[in-house]
């Protein structure tokens, strides 16, 4: 299998790392206009990359679309075009959702989209724990200044300084999903918002968000590009039951009525964790929707989320006002 990763920034250099790992029977190609990128590229994994799509002479069977997220619609449609699986990072908008969902059932491939959170042990527990049987409260803070998202480079060169894809999107983006997932559909909701930094950008840098769900479950969600510490905060709790979680494998914790305390819950043997990112991202969870997609393309699996289900998040977030 020829697999094409498209974008050599930090995720399309972890999507490669993470598929050599779990397939290394695999062939992996990279795909990058930026000279410096390639060369880093090819240093890093001894893989092949080419400046441009139309350079790949051979037949190419999934490609892996992390590029910028205004980019993803063309790129994606292309790969389908050439009936090949495709698997996308973050879109932040709809463009071509209705005519990609389309041409990816036309042509019997796979339209995978990422939502790393849904495959992360602690959702995943939290998920079993939250049942429609009772009515849940959870308070969510996640923040982190946007200048230190990507130290490497100016925040005015990323996508998250742009309006249409900015930081608190990308945020909302991530969150939803899973937040939707384990609460329910949200039936009613009020956002607040404005800008409280210097920063350089023309949106508002943090909201206050309070949802409702379909069955009565509700949640006061924070999220900001301005707090200074890289920020996850998480409290879900019902009569006699309360679960916390900072972001980290370590963090889960869950209330023990009989002892009065909060036990802390275990489940990974072995978090892993790469140096230069914050302690509350793993690289299992990454993992495990890679496998998901690739079980996808060789067993027929369905996907647990999609372009449907993203673009009513999408519009979602678009009332929200982010």
């Amino acid at each position: 299998m020829n697999v094409v990763v498209i974008g050599l920034g930090s995720m399309g250099k972890r999507r490669i790392r993470l598929i050599r790992e779990l397939y290394p029977d695999i062939q992996v190609f990279g795909i990058d206009k930026r000279k410096d990128r390639c060369i880093e590229t090819v240093k890093k994994f001894a893989v092949q990359c080419f400046s441009d799509f139309n350079l790949v002479t051979f037949k190419v069977d999934c490609v892996f679309v992390c590029t910028s997220p205004l980019t993803h619609n063309n790129i994606i449609r292309e790969a389908l075009k050439h009936k090949t699986h495709v698997f996308t990072e973050l879109n932040l908008v709809d463009d071509g959702y209705i005519e990609n969902m389309k041409l990816a059932k036309a042509m019997k491939v796979k339209l995978f989209l990422s939502s790393t959170f849904l495959y992360r042990d602690e959702i995943k527990y939290i998920k079993e724990k939250v049942t429609d049987s009772k009515r849940w409260n959870y308070i969510y803070h996640i923040g982190q200044y946007l200048p230190n998202w990507h130290p490497w480079e100016s925040y005015k060169d990323f996508f998250l300084g742009e309006k249409k894809t900015n930081g608190c999107r990308e945020i909302l983006a991530i969150e939803l999903p899973w937040i939707i997932s384990v609460f329910g559909n949200v039936v009613d909701y009020r956002s607040l918002s404005d800008k409280i930094t210097t920063l350089d950008i023309d949106y508002d840098d943090n909201f206050m968000i309070q949802l409702k769900h379909e069955n009565g479950s509700k949640g006061c969600l924070v999220v900001d590009v301005v707090s200074p510490y890289a920020v996850r905060n998480l409290e879900i709790y019902s009569e006699h039951e309360y679960i916390s979680w900072n972001g980290t494998p370590e963090s889960l914790l869950e209330y023990n009525k009989s002892l009065n305390k909060l036990n802390n819950v275990k489940l990974l043997e072995q978090p892993e964790h790469i140096d230069g990112y914050e302690t509350f991202i793993v690289e299992n969870a990454y993992k495990n929707e890679i496998k998901a997609f690739f079980d996808a393309v060789l067993n027929d699996k369905d996907c647990i989320y999609g372009f449907e289900k993203d673009k009513d998040t999408l519009s979602l977030i678009d009332i929200l006002g982010a």
